[in-house]
Order: structure tokens, then sequence, then C-alpha cells
């Protein structure tokens, strides 16, 4: 038997927007965006620095991150040059400005995560994971 409420995709779409609106709110008032936090930790981290393996790592069309970049580069945050290994590939890398807007964001993206986590145990958070986990199996499920 079916629980009452909304169906629970759309408690979870809702949740997602409003977490997604909050989240690119709180980067946007210390200078950045969602877009612009993706890339930087992307290549932060210096797994993805080619500008393809960026696109594939956080989820954007090759022309969607290439508009981004672009306004990234022209603001100071990236630097971009072509691969000596092949011409073809676009390296992406952090610029000093980028390094100091990475900081701020960060500073903010866990200030928002002790946020979000506030009143959850530890074992909630667990529970939490798994369950989304299983929304994303089920509705990768044929």
């Amino acid at each position: 038997m079916r629980s009452e409420g909304d169906p629970i995709g759309l408690e979870v779409a809702r949740t997602g927007r409003a977490l997604s609106r909050a989240f690119d709110d709180a980067l946007v008032a210390v200078g950045g965006s969602l877009p612009v936090w993706l890339v930087l930790t992307t290549v932060k981290r210096a797994e993805h620095t080619r500008q393809r393996e960026i696109a594939g790592a956080i989820g954007l069309e090759d022309a969607t991150l290439t508009h981004h970049l672009h306004r990234m580069e022209r603001d100071g945050l990236v630097s971009r040059h072509r691969d000596p290994a092949n011409r073809r590939n676009q390296v992406v890398a952090l610029t000093a400005d980028g390094e100091v807007l990475f900081q701020r964001m960060l500073t903010t993206v866990i200030e928002f995560d002790t946020r979000l986590r506030r009143g959850l145990r530890a074992g909630d958070l667990d529970q939490l994971r798994t369950s989304l986990a299983r929304l994303r199996t089920n509705v990768a499920a044929p």
C-alpha cells in the first residue's frame, strides 16, 4: 500500500531544486557560481586538466564548458593552452586569482555543508546516502 503524500520523486525534485538554488546563491555571494566551483575544484584536484575531460567529469557538454571557460579566462580565473602532445586538446590551469576564488568558495562550501548537516547524526547521513543511491539505481533500471 502506498503511503500518503506527494510522490517521492516530486519531493526529491523539490528538495534538489531548493538545495541547488541555495548553494548557488551562497557561491554567488562570494563571487562564484556552481559551474565555476565545479571547474575550479576539478582543475584544482588535477585529476582532469584537459577541457574535454573536465566536461565529462562535471557533466557538462563541451560547448557549455567552453562558454564557462571563456568567461573564467576573461575574468582571470583560469588559463588555457594547447597540449604540446596533442594540439587539439586544451589544457586548463588555475591562475593566482582562480586560487584565491577557490579558497573563498571552499570556505563557503564547508559552511553550507555544515548548515545542511545540522541536526543529522552520522547514521542519518549514512541512511540518506543509501536512500539517494537506491533512488538513482531505481531510476536507471529499465
